[in-house]
This record gives structure tokens, C-alpha cells and sequence, in this order.
């Protein structure tokens, strides 16, 4: 246990350094996006880049390799972790599972919910109604360390199962939902790789590099498929051995999980933010904060997610479906459930998935943004006051009633 809760605490120090990382990459792109470099960031994120093996050629702008491409490793480190979780961490049970199940589900549906009945009158934007629905794992817990030691350990590894079932929930919706024509030559090319890799981990094969090597060659053929790539990440990681080849020895699983988490966490997620925070400000009035689109998005990351995560929450313990977390009030699982509506990472992600008008990407910004920051300044100011006056009366009175 001691083990497990010391590989917790490191990756929570991570996450909290990565977010940081994360909020300056974002007010870079702003600032990019609001003077005299505008057209040398556009003009960065448009250039083109191919890559030619034989006849088959790969020929896309910088943005969509950051967003196929590095985005693609990261939902392979989102496909090791939850795995991890399932067969050895704080998913790995029913009794341990319950709460975070439930109260992601919560906050998923509420958010989505509150957009599309913003956005009932508007069909050109009610393809964006997931967005809202995303958590930002590396901000949410990067805010959440910053409230120190004070905080307990098991309302972090709460928090930290709530972001991993989001990211599956999330990974699972861009299957069924954001996907384009599909072409059955290149899904066909895609199940014969995935087949080989279960192959390779049914034989017992513990060496990663067959596993990588199958691994780009199943992405190559998901990206020509009309299937988002970054799924081919998640299909490989799902393969990896968990298991080494002696009990002492770091299974394949592990190592890969702690190698690529400085990568990801200090340069594909800014690299991320960079490319996709930036939009321009200029003329942009009260009224275009008002548009249907970004307030879905800001209400349903605001208002959606504390609702959904809280309310879910406290169903689940008071039905006795599950039990609150050891040492939490019901003020800092509120705290919590207002963080989970910091979006962005993801939500810009699906953004970009959901669509390819400009105006319609500056306004998806405008309300991950304003929704995100809404959602971390009361999460964080909710925390700061739970964790040192203890539990507020009012709250306290929900779990008695």
C-alpha cells in the first residue's frame, strides 16, 4: 500500500508541475493570437509536413500532426493508465470503483445535457455536445496540489479515478460519435495489426519494440480509415504486458507509463495547448461570450460538471452505493467535483473533432476558456476554504439528512 500511495504522490508532483507548464503554453497562444505574431502563428501551425514511405505518403499542416500525431501518445499513456487502474489500481474492484464511476457518468451526462439545451435552437452546433463533458487531468490535479498537504490523499486519488473514467468515457465517445467515411481496406489493415498484437502478448512477449513498431503501423492505418488515430494509441496500450518476466523485474506496462510521463506531461500537452488555445480577442463583446455555442460550453463546464459530479456523488453514498473517501468533507468533494469542470485539454480537443469552421473553433476557446478558468478559481477557492475551516455546516447537513 505504502508502495502504491508513494507512485501516486510522484505522479501527483508531476501533474502538478505539468499544469502549470499547461497555463503558461495557453496565455502563450493568447498572446500569439492578440499582437503582431498572429500571422507567424498561424503561419507555424499551417505549415506542411509529409512523410513518404514508397508510395504511401502522409502529407498534413503541423497542427494535425500535433493533433493525430503527439496526440496519439498521449491517449497511448491515457491506455496504459487505465489499464493499470482496472487490473491493479483504484479500479480494480467494485467497492473501490463505485464512487469515481459514479460520479464521472454524473459528469459526464449533466454537462452535456445543460449544452445541448443551450443549443437546441442552434443544429450547426449540437454536434460539440461532448465537450463539456471532458476533464483536464493534469490541470485539475495540478490545481489541486498546489492547496499542499493539506489536502487528503484519498480525495486526490478520488479526483484522479473521476479524470481516468472521464478519459475513457471520452475515448469512447470519439469512437462512436466523431469519426468520418469510413474505408474498411485500411480498418481491415488495422484489425490484422491489433490482432498482432494480442498475438504478441498471448506468447508471452515482453520485449515493447515489436509492440511499438505494430503499434504506428496500426495507427498509420486507423488515421487512413476516418477513424480518429489518436484511437490506435488506446488499442496499443491496451496490449501491453502488465506483467514482467519475474516478479522483481518492471513490467513492460510500467516502464513504458514512467518513461513517457515527462514527455507527455512537459512537452506533447503544452505543445497541445499552444496550437489549440489561441484565439484573437479582437472585437469580441459580451454578446459573443452569450452565443449559444461558447455558453454551452462555459455553463456546461461550470455549472454541468459540479452538478453532475456532485449530485452523482452524493446519491451514490447516500443510497449506499458506495462510501465517501476516507478523511474527505462533503465541502472538498464539492471542491473536487468544481474542478472537474476545468476542461480544456480534452474539451479543445474535441473540439477540433466536432468541427473545422474558424468562427465556430475561436468560439469552442472562448467557452473551454471561460469555463475552465470559472471552474479552477472556485474549485480552488472552495479546497482552500474546506481544508483549513473544515466542513461547511450547510454540507454537512446533506450527509445527515
Amino acid at each position: 500500500m505504502t508502495f502504491v500511495i508513494s507512485r501516486i504522490q510522484n505522479f501527483m508532483k508531476l501533474e502538478s508541475s505539468a499544469g502549470i507548464l499547461l497555463i503558461l503554453a495557453a496565455l502563450a497562444a493568447l498572446l500569439a493570437s492578440n499582437s503582431f505574431l498572429l500571422d507567424h502563428y498561424k503561419g507555424l501551425l499551417q505549415t506542411p509536413v509529409s512523410v513518404q514511405v514508397g508510395g504511401l505518403e502522409i502529407a498534413k499542416p503541423l497542427i494535425l500532426w500535433i493533433n493525430d500525431g503527439l496526440m496519439a501518445i498521449f491517449f497511448f499513456l491515457i491506455g496504459l493508465e487505465i489499464k493499470r487502474e482496472v487490473l491493479q489500481g483504484e479500479l480494480s474492484s467494485l467497492d473501490k470503483a463505485a464512487l469515481p464511476i459514479v460520479a464521472a457518468i454524473g459528469g459526464m451526462a449533466v454537462p452535456a445535457l445543460v449544452y445541448l439545451g443551450i443549443n437546441m435552437n442552434s443544429p450547426e452546433s449540437l454536434r460539440g455536445w461532448a465537450i463539456p463533458a471532458a476533464t483536464d487531468i493534469a490541470f485539475a490535479l495540478g490545481i489541486l496540489m498546489l492547496l499542499g498537504s493539506r489536502v487528503p490523499v484519498s480525495l486526490k486519488i478520488f479526483l484522479l479515478a473521476i479524470a481516468i473514467i472521464d478519459d475513457l468515457g471520452a475515448i469512447l465517445i470519439i469512437a462512436m460519435f466523431y469519426t468520418s467515411n469510413l474505408s474498411l481496406l485500411a480498418l481491415g489493415l488495422a484489425a490484422l495489426g491489433v490482432v498482432a498484437l494480442i498475438g504478441l502478448n498471448r506468447s508471452g512477449v515482453k520485449v515493447t519494440t515489436p509492440y511499438l513498431l505494430i503499434g504506428l503501423f496500426v495507427w498509420v492505418c486507423v488515421l487512413k480509415s476516418g477513424v480518429h488515430a489518436t484511437l490506435a494509441g488506446v488499442l496499443t496500450a491496451l496490449l501491453i504486458p502488465i506483467q514482467g518476466r519475474t516478479a522483481e523485474e518492471q513490467s513492460p506496462l510500467h516502464k513504458l507509463e514512467h518513461d513517457l510521463h515527462p514527455w507527455v506531461a512537459f512537452g506533447i500537452l503544452p505543445i497541445f495547448a499552444f496550437a489549440n488555445a489561441g484565439v484573437s480577442l479582437s472585437g469580441i463583446g459580451f454578446e459573443d461570450l452569450l452565443a449559444p455555442l461558447p455558453l454551452g460550453i462555459a455553463l456546461g463546464l461550470f455549472f454541468g460538471k459540479q452538478l453532475g459530479v456532485f449530485g452523482a456523488t452524493v446519491l451514490a453514498v447516500r443510497t449506499g452505493i458506495a462510501k465517501r473517501p476516507e478523511g474527505t468533507s462533503w465541502a472538498q468533494l464539492y471542491g473536487v467535483a468544481c474542478l472537474t469542470g476545468v476542461g480544456f485539454t480534452m474539451s479543445l480537443f474535441i473540439g477540433t473533432l466536432a468541427f473545422e469552421s474558424d468562427v465556430l473553433l475561436d468560439q469552442v476557446r472562448i467557452g473551454v476558456l471561460s469555463g475552465s478558468v470559472l471552474s479552477a478559481v472556485t474549485g480552488a477557492a472552495v479546497l482552500w476554504f474546506a481544508c483549513r475551516a473544515g466542513e461547511y455546516p450547510r454540507m454537512a447537513s446533506v450527509a445527515s439528512s
